[in-house]
């Protein structure tokens, strides 16, 4: 539960709960579930069939209405000319009179906000305290983007039926995460038909080849990235450019997250010192270059570190205006 984040695309994460059930191959080797055993005595007592949820502190739901206020002062501050005093958080934004942005939350970073397992109430909580913080854009990424819309639906019914609420929220953005082509011709279309300020989908791990012909419709942002942790899978170089060219010609947002730990010899980043290795998978079995993609000879598994976010020599840090 992080103020601040070293994730590329946010400013903030929030956990409202921790716990979760793997859905798909994204969630083979999932950070969460590692993080949750790590801190639960070596058992990942949240996550799998059956397992409870953890709903995080009072004093971890009160952040998100600390950022808001400090987000309004610096809106308004920039909204209104008025220079903030120098020990303000926003001081560096104030002296070069640029325009803040309004902060980003990535909510559930350890969890599913649309997970069937978690407590309707808990969800109806998550919805009021993003409706209390209007100075806040919610990223509310999920592999259960088909449960999205019914579940939003009464989250607010339940805060409060005769309530009127103004759809889409306009602070509420609603991603999907898909990392293959079947994820992505069953999933994207659901996400489209999800009532959202914006629509992002999140790529990562970038499992495969990935055609977005006539699915980009409605998205406002693709995010994709490499995996990173013990037993990541590499991520082609050229799936990572295909997306990147199909967004560009389809006018969406790109942003390239990481490579994660594997990098290809034809990347900047790539310590091209021997030895090196033919392109294969992490269990060693060779890599195919089929479906017309064209073959990377050559790899090394550097750390996500090392292997860096640029691709073809440049960062790609596109985003919804």
């Amino acid at each position: 539960m992080s103020e601040n984040t070293k994730i590329e695309w946010c400013n903030h994460t929030f956990n409202p709960w921790e716990g979760c059930v793997k859905v798909g191959p994204g969630c083979d080797h999932c950070y969460a579930e590692a993080r949750n055993a790590r801190f639960g005595g070596g058992v990942a007592i949240n996550w799998g069939p059956g397992a409870p949820r953890r709903r995080t502190s009072p004093a971890n739901w009160a952040l998100p209405i600390k950022w808001n206020k400090r987000a309004g002062i610096m809106q308004s501050a920039w909204a209104h000319g008025v220079e903030l005093h120098s020990g303000d958080e926003a001081a560096c934004i104030a002296a070069g009179f640029i325009k803040p942005q309004r902060p980003k939350v990535f909510c559930a970073s350890l969890a599913d906000v649309f997970d069937n397992a978690v407590d309707p109430m808990w969800r109806a909580d998550l919805f009021w305290l993003i409706k209390q913080t209007p100075n806040l854009d919610w990223l509310l990424l999920t592999k259960r983007v088909g449960n999205a819309r019914l579940m939003m639906c009464d989250a607010i019914a339940t805060i409060d039926p005769m309530a009127e609420w103004v759809m889409p929220l306009p602070n509420v953005w609603i991603g999907a995460t898909v990392v293959n082509q079947e994820e992505s011709d069953r999933d994207i279309p659901k996400l489209q038909s999800v009532s959202a300020a914006k629509r992002f989908l999140s790529m990562e791990p970038l499992l495969g080849p990935v055609d977005l012909t006539g699915l980009l419709d409605g998205i406002d942002w693709v995010i994709v990235g490499g995996e990173s942790g013990p037993g990541a899978r590499p991520m082609h170089p050229d799936w990572a450019r295909s997306l990147r060219d199909q967004c560009q010609s389809a006018g969406v947002p790109f942003l390239f997250k990481q490579w994660g730990e594997w990098i290809g010899a034809d990347q900047d980043e790539c310590p091209c010192g021997p030895p090196f290795k033919d392109w294969m998978w992490a269990d060693g079995t060779a890599f195919m270059a089929g479906d017309g993609q064209r073959a990377m000879p050559l790899f090394r598994k550097v750390g996500k570190k090392a292997a860096g976010r640029t691709l073809d020599g440049h960062e790609w840090n596109g985003a919804p205006k």
